[in-house]
């Protein structure tokens, strides 16, 4: 996101866009797939409006709908991707440059200093002692972050490329194979509608993920925090 100050409802980015997902597919109990999960991240990053995100959302279901046979019901949010990005496309070509304007916070100062400590302590017992420690300085100075979210979430987004780094390091051939394995297998119903490019952040958010749960480390950016 390119705005000086952030709108409060993109911390709930994940969750608005899982249960927009939910909604549109007509249940409330359908589990989004790890490949979703880094769709989302590489939306996110990517600095995709959540806005068009949803609309992109709406306008595949409603395609989906109007096809005269339906050999499968929509699993994925892969299957829309390309509405989304095309959703972007147009709010980007349409919008007029949006004015900065200050908001609340999304959550409290000591929402904040728990999740930076409860995170500090994940990382320590997984033998991360660098960057718990600096997790540390981060909650012990909550009152001057929470005034400026955008700087610390910076510092976050710097400090988990470092916790990735070092967990990557000790990633066996076999856990990096069997992980390349898993996203093949999700992908394949839905590589032909992406691009080169948008396969290759998918696959790098989708591989970050899988190390991070598997080596027991948190996520640390501020979208993580609901």
């Amino acid at each position: 996101m390119n705005d000086e100050f952030w709108p409060g409802n993109y911390f709930n980015y994940y969750t608005e866009v899982e249960e927009h997902f939910q909604k549109a597919r007509g249940t409330g109990l359908f589990l989004l797939s790890p490949l979703d999960w880094a769709l989302i991240e590489c939306w996110k990053e990517a600095g995709v409006p959540l806005e068009a995100v949803l609309r992109g959302i709406d306008e595949a279901f409603e395609k989906w709908r109007g096809r005269k046979s339906k050999f499968r019901s929509i699993n994925s949010l892969a299957y829309c991707a390309q509405a989304v990005i095309e959703q972007a496309q147009i709010m980007a070509g349409s919008a007029p440059p949006a004015a900065p304007r200050s908001v609340a916070p999304p959550f409290e100062l000591e929402e904040l200093r728990s999740y930076l400590a409860a995170n500090a302590a994940a990382l320590r017992r997984a033998g991360s002692e660098e960057v718990a420690a600096a997790l540390d300085r981060l909650a012990a100075e909550a009152e001057s972050h929470h005034a400026n979210l955008e700087d610390l979430e910076r510092r976050l987004a710097a400090l988990e490329d470092k916790m990735i780094a070092g967990a990557r390091t000790r990633q066996t051939d076999d856990d990096l194979v069997a992980a390349r394995r898993e996203f093949d297998l999700q992908l394949r119903p839905y590589r032909a509608k992406m691009t080169a490019d948008q396969i290759s952040m998918l696959e790098r958010q989708f591989l970050d993920r899988r190390l991070l749960e598997s080596a027991g480390l948190p996520r640390l950016s501020l979208f993580y925090l609901r």
